[in-house]
């Protein structure tokens, strides 16, 4: 029974997990099982709901449900300069040697993957301008910062950050990028121009290319090994020839040496090794002119030109964009489609969301225009409202009647995304089986004789493995704890503010009591005595430690407290004041007095009695 419920679970949590992807687009199906299905009980425990099935139906009728669930799986936990001891690293052995490596006039492109609410990539964008000189870094530095929460990429576009946030800067880093805007530091404009924030799902998107430094720190850790080794297959696409590659503490290339060299296993450094599975990369963009050898054409001509060839190419929607970076044309199906219109014409393209979204097309635009070869980008998504909708992108070199380049046309059309990947993962499947066959038929005589080595190597492979998921798992329990841990940080810091909303209550009850002139004595509903005011230690010549806890009635000071009893009776069993009674007494010098005492219920504290003790205004206690 057990068993078979394990099973059911299972399949349901697939099903919830096909269901997230279909309905909002968030494609949890490559996360490791175990920490995914951590998190998603968690939220059930939240909301009280027990099954599967049952969280379902409450995703279908609340939409809130939807970000608080993602907002529970996305564990955002980052802060500037993470684990010192690698950024140290990098700062000192990998920054200077990757700066070597650049000319003076290439631009230096870096990618944050994963960069949650932005100190990752501001902390890169800090460190180049440590490296270089603020004024270089504006010049030659681009960072490319993405991640998959649109919640956590609104807090990084903003730049504000507590002060709390700041505390692993130092006071110089601090002041010297970061301007106070209120009780919260904002990140310098300057720099802040040179980061680039975008949604990004390395599971699935293009990689950004040509990229000298990539960043992806604590985010292999959440995918199964199939994910992870798609992802690092898209990290090797996107990295230079020898560009470098960071990752976190829990994460690790075991068995990709012939792809990556290891410059520190401890700190996660990597390095790409020279090879042909990239991209090729170009270190300046050439610059688009349109004209003859012997003379330029007018405005007017030029952009009849333009408009001509954009209209001819593209019957869909289609923009082009000029050498400067400027939108030239955008015709009337991209108007339509992605919601601009004619005054964009003229605009800076990087100033328009096309450029960014649904895919990063800037620098697709760059590798176009300098390969001077057409770039195609495969069903990229696009979210409006609740629709998703999938676009193949085009990236076209346009040449004009001269052989010259022109502009950059851009394309976009409606795909089936479903259908293309379904082809291409059979195409490549059965690539990969053909492959591998011609390998066996040639190694059978090599395995044969090496079989007992190749054993030994898959244990101790395989005990890396589990070695790498244990660690992974030890990882992401730490972090939901840092996030628990925060938590508790705040309730304790409630408690303590009411337990001095408390002390001062306290103080303040004590004071009046203390102030009152004729002596005060409070009883509980056992008769002992629980308060003891200053009045009745100058009245009786008692104080509060001799008397408090012990019985009223057995107390000998100078008042015959027996005749008093029927009075205390009578108030504890009808809750009502008594009439004031008067009884001869002995003061503390041993002076006689008559004494008015009034005897009232006390209702807090279980029940209780209240007797006020005054002397006739003729008496002199003193």
């Amino acid at each position: 029974m057990g068993q078979a419920r394990d099973v059911e679970t299972d399949e349901e949590l697939e099903q919830l997990l096909g269901f997230l992807r279909d309905a909002r687009g968030f494609d949890f199906t490559g996360y490791k099982r175990s920490s995914l299905g951590r998190r998603i009980r968690k939220r059930m425990a939240d909301v009280e709901t027990e099954t599967y099935a049952d969280y379902r139906d409450r995703l279908e009728t609340n939409a809130d449900e939807f970000n608080a669930l993602f907002n529970t799986i996305l564990i955002n936990v980052t802060s500037f300069f993470r684990d010192p001891d690698a950024w140290t690293f990098l700062q000192r052995e990998v920054v200077p040697e990757l700066l070597a490596d650049t000319a003076a006039d290439e631009e230096i492109r870096v990618w944050s993957a994963g960069c949650s609410s932005g100190e990752e990539a501001y902390s890169l964008a800090i460190m180049f301008a440590e490296a270089m000189g603020v004024e270089e870094a504006l010049n030659r530095v681009k960072i490319y910062a993405t991640d998959v929460d649109e919640e956590a990429l609104r807090d990084a576009r903003s730049g504000l950050y507590t002060a709390k946030a700041l505390e692993p800067l130092s006071p110089e880093l601090r002041d010297t990028y970061f301007e106070q805007n209120g009780t919260r530091f904002n990140f310098r404009t300057d720099l802040r121009r040179r980061v680039i924030f975008g949604r990004h799902d390395i599971t699935r998107d293009a990689p950004i290319s040509r990229l000298d430094l990539l960043v992806c720190r604590n985010a292999l850790m959440y995918f199964n090994v199939e994910a992870q080794r798609q992802i690092i297959d898209r990290f090797h696409f996107a990295l230079r020839e020898r560009g470098f590659l960071f990752l976190g503490k829990a994460e690790m290339l075991l068995n990709d040496a012939e792809r990556f060299e290891v410059l520190s296993m401890r700190q996660r450094s990597f390095r790409r090794r020279p090879g042909d599975a990239g991209p090729p990369y170009h270190s300046t963009p050439a610059k688009i002119r349109v004209g003859t050898s012997t003379e330029k054409l007018t405005t007017a001509a030029r952009s009849r030109q333009l408009r001509d060839l954009i209209l001819d190419a593209n019957p869909a929607p289609a923009i082009a964009v000029d050498g400067e970076g400027t939108a030239v044309l955008i015709n009337s199906q991209a108007r339509a489609q992605f919601g601009l219109t004619s005054n964009d014409i003229g605009r800076p393209f990087q100033d328009l969301e096309i450029s960014y979204r649904p895919v990063e097309l800037r620098s697709l635009i760059e590798q176009a225009t300098h390969e001077r070869r057409t770039l195609r980008v495969n069903g990229a998504e696009r979210r409006v409202g609740e629709e998703i909708q999938y676009f193949d992108i085009l990236i076209q070199p346009l040449m004009g009647s001269n052989g010259l380049l022109a502009a950059t046309n851009i394309t976009f059309t409606d795909v089936t995304v479903a259908t293309q990947l379904k082809s291409e993962n059979k195409r490549v499947r059965e690539d990969l089986e053909t492959a591998y066959e011609e390998l066996q038929s040639t190694n059978e005589e090599l395995e044969t004789t090496n079989e007992e080595l190749q054993s030994s190597i898959e244990e101790l492979e395989t005990t890396n493995e589990e070695l790498q998921s244990t660690n992974e798992e030890l990882e992401t329990t730490n972090e939901e704890l840092q996030s628990g841990n925060e938590e508790l940080e705040t309730m304790n810091e409630e408690m303590r503010t009411r337990t001095e909303e408390l002390d001062e209550a306290r103080a303040f009850l004590e004071g009046v009591v203390t102030s009152i002139a004729a002596g005060v004595v409070v009883l509980d509903k056992e008769l002992k005595v629980k308060s003891w005011n200053r009045g009745a230690v100058d009245m009786w010549g008692l104080r509060p430690d001799e008397v408090i806890d012990e019985p009223f009635f057995s107390l000998d000071f100078g008042l015959p407290t027996e005749m008093l009893r029927p009075a205390v009776e009578k108030c504890l069993e009808s809750g009502k004041r008594t009439s004031p009674s008067r009884v001869s007494a002995v003061n503390r010098i041993g002076r006689p007095i008559t004494c008015n005492v009034l005897c009232s219920p006390f209702d807090r504290h279980n029940g209780g009695v209240v007797l006020l003790l005054e002397a006739d205004r003729g008496d002199n206690s003193d």
